[in-house]
């Protein structure tokens, strides 16, 4: 592996998602893998080779720090979230503030950090979204918002730098086999089997990414084999 590899970042790196979407793309890209957690960050650096970096996407400064150390950036992947089912009546101030950091926020200030890095790569930007992003997912209206307002963001930003040949994806999975998940469903009913495995959402990322040059697919609704409910 040689250091001009193209350069991919991935956030949310120690979650189900992002951890399998690191170990794809480092076959073909120089990844930074960020996230929260030190000691998973460490397993996956030493099974990958990844570069980990622990960086909370809702610290301001952390974001735009790291930004600042690269010189190069050719696929940006927002995999950072967080979810739970919170309804308008039981939500507080707090549940609000920090869904919408995590889940819009961040990433629009990483994305933002990282513009002129993206701009030179022509890069490919990718979201990575819900279901609950195009339909509304009862009791659950902070996370169904905060992915509605990302959707939103890709959407529009998408937009604004088609002169710049920046490619802006949404990748919108539904119910995935992860700890996200695993939390909001008992346990006595929870079949693995039922939902995406987080390996196809990473192939999913790597679809986009290796589109040619010429291509540019906007929106992926990545939905269990069999129905388990229709956001």
């Amino acid at each position: 592996m040689t250091e001009d590899r193209p350069v991919a970042i991935v956030t949310g790196a120690t979650g189900g998602m992002g951890s399998e979407i690191v170990r794809d793309l480092v076959r073909t890209h120089r990844v930074y893998a960020l996230g929260r957690r030190d000691d998973v960050l460490s397993e996956l650096a030493v099974e990958t080779g990844a570069e980990a970096r622990r960086v909370d996407v809702t610290d301001r400064d952390a974001l735009t720090a790291f930004a600042e150390e690269l010189d190069r950036v050719d696929v940006l992947v927002h995999a950072a979230a967080v979810g739970g089912a919170v309804s308008v009546e039981d939500a507080t101030e707090a549940d609000w503030l920090l869904a919408l950091t995590t889940n819009v926020v961040g990433p629009s200030l990483l994305t933002r950090a990282l513009l002129p890095r993206l701009r030179e790569a022509e890069a490919t930007v990718v979201f990575i979204g819900s279901g609950a992003s195009t339909r509304p997912a009862p009791g659950s209206a902070v996370y169904t918002a905060s992915k509605h307002a990302l959707r939103a963001v890709a959407d529009v930003l998408r937009i604004d730098e088609e002169k710049h040949r920046v490619r802006v994806v949404t990748i919108a999975p539904g119910q995935t086999d992860t700890a996200m998940l695993r939390a909001g469903v008992p346990a006595e009913s929870y079949a693995a089997e039922r939902y995406i495995r987080p390996s196809s959402v990473a192939e999913s990322v790597r679809y986009v990414v290796d589109l040619p040059a010429d291509a540019h697919i906007t929106d992926i609704a990545l939905r269990p084999r069999q129905e388990i409910a229709r956001l």
